[in-house]
């Protein structure tokens, strides 16, 4: 577990300016899901340091923040879609003051007011993105890769590469068997393990920290990858194309949730509202590549970054789309089983 202390952290401490305890914002992220420098500006601006610990999965994050005492607490964390609601059903967090926040009403109305967060009294949307298809076109030949399906075909033996996220694998398996990806069927989620174990000879590895580099280091031709880790990864590999797949692509919305036994909401309360000025938040999607639910952002986004259709997809590539749903518990148990037995062979 990565973990970066800002220089402000020093700057602010070491001044002898104040006998006043700095501030400090503990933010739980996902890797690479952050600009250095808007953490930087923060702190410039704010006198608040943030401490950024990441982590590689829904549910590491989860497990963590069920554990962790007042004493090690986080300020500020950022769930998927549907572990917002699990979240809050499990009251393991604290209502957002909208009040104490700005710019939420630039924000999509598409991406608020979902059934994850009714009213967003627990949660402010901070990118949305897709699940989807990478493609190395200088390695791969023959056919080119249109669907979930092409996976399995035996010229990718050896060079798939899949997230390691349990919801996201599974996903695709129930896609290419024509179930939804939020099902809740044990049978269906048992025939979607089925299929997958009969893809794991192709799979080279799992990787939900960095999916581009995989690609970027030759190890996979081809798999799953979000969109943003596409567009950076395009930069240094042109041939590197993302594909909407026809059997659906995986869609998804992060948001900014404060832990009930936060340190510091107050400081978290100011974070959000400072990546919420349109100037931050599209400096963040440009710089990153997830798509930014903040609508005054979108407008300043220079025209390529706008009109990237890996960033930004269009009407068409969203007609099969599926956002992942809060499945239950008792669901979400049998999809754990299946995944361990996935992962270790059996």
């Amino acid at each position: 577990m990565k973990k970066l202390v800002l220089a402000g952290l020093l700057a602010v401490g070491l001044t002898g300016c104040s006998s006043e305890e700095p501030q400090v914002l503990n933010l739980y992220n996902w890797s690479e899901y952050m600009p250095q420098t808007v953490l930087d500006r923060f702190t410039e601006e704010t006198g608040i340091a943030v401490v950024y610990t990441t982590y590689d999965s829904n549910e590491s994050m989860y497990a963590k923040l069920k554990l962790l005492d007042e004493s090690a607490a986080y300020d500020l964390a950022v769930p998927s879609t549907y572990y917002v609601s699990k979240m809050r059903q499990e009251d393991l967090l604290m209502p957002i003051d909208r009040g104490e926040i700005e710019g939420f009403d630039e924000l999509d109305p598409e991406l608020t007011n979902l059934d994850i967060d009714p009213d967003n009294q627990y949660s402010i949307p901070y990118l949305w993105g897709t699940t989807g298809l990478a493609v190395d076109t200088s390695d791969v030949e023959g056919e080119p890769v249109k669907a979930w399906s092409n996976l399995w075909d035996e010229r990718f033996e050896g060079r798939v590469m899949l997230t390691n996220d349990m919801r996201e694998v599974f996903h695709v398996g129930l896609l290419v068997l024509g179930y939804s990806g939020n099902s809740t069927d044990p049978e269906e989620i048992e025939a979607a393990y089925e299929k997958l174990a009969e893809l794991m000879p192709s799979v080279r590895t799992f990787n939900s920290d960095a999916p581009r580099m995989p690609y970027l280091e030759g190890e996979t031709d081809v798999g799953m990858i979000w969109n943003g880790e596409a567009v950076m990864g395009k930069e240094i590999m042109p041939s590197l194309e993302y594909v909407y797949p026809e059997e659906g692509i995986i869609a998804w919305l992060d948001s900014f949730v404060i832990p009930k036994n936060a340190k510091n909401p107050e400081a978290a309360h100011k974070f959000i509202s400072f990546v919420l000025q349109p100037e931050i938040s599209a400096l963040i999607s440009e710089e990153i590549g997830y798509a930014t639910p903040n609508l005054a952002a979108r407008e300043l986004l220079p025209e390529e970054v706008a009109n990237n259709r890996a960033s930004y997809p269009t009407a068409t590539d969203m007609i099969n789309a599926e956002f992942q749903a809060d499945i239950g518990d008792e669901a979400l148990q049998v999809y754990a089983k299946y995944w361990e037995m996935l992962k270790s062979g059996q």
